[in-house]
């Protein structure tokens, strides 16, 4: 078990990190340290393979010489899951560990007490998992900058589809918490500006890991919805999907599941994984681009398992970091800022860009369907949406997110 303990990651292997390259210069002096946070005992099955992802990447950049010369060194420390440990390790890692910036996270509610702690001992984040539109928007600052897409992204990725539905009927099912609420507000209003025929009968907020499934289950079929849009994840999805399938909620309806498409959550369900769901996620046996093959092979031969997307956003995490320190010049907390601002990169995913209006980056999700095959629950009918084109106009995003602090 991890606890709180730290890790310290001074690794070199021999292969490739390009995109850390042009800044690769002979030595400038120590180590350039990075403190990491995340749920690692909460969130295991998302927070493992990301741990996985980020120590490839560390030891890739490392093995070219690291960045302007110096290696990369990871301090990383588990939350646990919750704001108050995040935002006291976060003080450790800067006032006695003299970390330079601050990296990780998972649940939208840590992510943004990180992120005020950022704002307000001006040091350089960069969120890696929270999802929560209040990271970027109305609580965005200076400091803080976000890889994964956006529930604002996945959520209009997900209406996007489900106005092609006859359904008029729907139902919500969400955790009880920022992230949820917020999923649940943008897809509400995306589907309804596309759809104004639409309307939603039922709405069941679960409290984070403690989904009583029945009770939820009754409570949407007896509304009777014609479509239910899901939020659930880990093991509050499992006990909902199993729920359901037992109790016939699932048939002749449609459901369009936000992350559900993630090996992280589909693996736990086997063949019990429901067929036809529209869903996000990471089809990642049936990914066939160079760079993303590249990357797999990699990680299977590092770790002898395959990559989840944690593995993917820990790994796109600390390239970003890897090229915004070299763009930098170092690792002073303004000059990050100004790096970061408009970076861009080549991600296993294609093409990446942090956003200067908002420090969002346009990391996309792939948006397919449920099916079983071989036992196992997987993606298929899928297509690559990109980040950027599930972006509100520049003049919306100026009215959501203040003047940076």
């Amino acid at each position: 078990m991890l606890g709180r303990r730290q890790f310290i990651v001074r690794t070199a292997v021999a292969s490739a990190f390009a995109a850390a390259a042009p800044y690769v210069a002979r030595a400038q002096g120590g180590p350039i340290k990075i403190g990491e946070i995340n749920s690692y005992t909460a969130i295991p099955a998302f927070t493992l393979p990301y741990r996985n992802g980020w120590r490839l990447a560390v030891d890739e950049v490392n093995a070219t010489g690291g960045v302007l010369g110096r290696q990369i060194e990871v301090i990383s420390r588990d939350d646990a899951g919750k704001p108050e440990d995040a935002v006291r390790l976060a003080g450790e890692l800067v006032n006695n560990e003299k970390v330079a910036l601050l990296a990780g996270t998972f649940l939208s509610n840590v992510g943004l007490a990180v992120s005020d702690f950022a704002r307000q001992n001006k040091t350089f984040f960069l969120a890696a998992e929270p999802l929560s539109d209040a990271i970027t928007w109305a609580q965005g600052n200076r400091y803080t900058f976000r890889l994964r897409p956006s529930t604002y992204m996945q959520a209009a990725m997900l209406a996007e589809e489900a106005a092609k539905l006859p359904a008029r009927r729907w139902a919500v099912v969400a955790p009880n918490y920022e992230y949820g609420q917020s999923a649940v507000k943008w897809f509400k209003t995306l589907l309804t500006a596309a759809r104004p025929d639409v309307q939603f009968v039922v709405e069941q907020y679960p409290s984070l890991g403690r989904i009583d499934a029945g009770a939820t289950v009754q409570a949407i079929a007896a509304a009777n919805p014609e479509a239910i849009y899901n939020v659930t994840f880990g093991a509050d999805l499992t006990n909902f999907v199993r729920q359901g399938n037992t109790r016939g909620l699932f048939e002749r309806r449609a459901v369009v599941s936000l992350l559900t498409g993630e090996p992280e959550y589909l693996d736990p369900l086997k063949d019990e994984t429901p067929t036809g769901w529209i869903v996000t996620g990471y089809p990642w046996d049936q990914i066939d681009t160079p760079v993303h093959k590249r990357f797999a092979e990699s990680y299977r031969a590092k770790f002898k398992d395959y990559p989840r997307l944690g593995s993917v956003v820990g790994y796109e995490t600390f390239r970003a970091i890897a090229a915004a320190i070299g763009k930098a010049g170092g690792a002073d907390a303004e000059k990050l800022v100004g790096a970061t601002r408009g970076l861009k990169l080549d991600s296993v995913f294609g093409p990446i860009e942090f956003r200067a209006i908002d420090h969002q980056s346009t990391l996309g999700a792939f948006v397919g369907k449920t099916a079983v095959r071989d036992g196992r629950g997987v993606m298929v009918d899928w297509r690559y949406a990109d980040g950027r084109n599930y972006l509100p106009p520049d003049g919306e995003v100026r009215k959501l997110r203040p003047q940076d602090t």
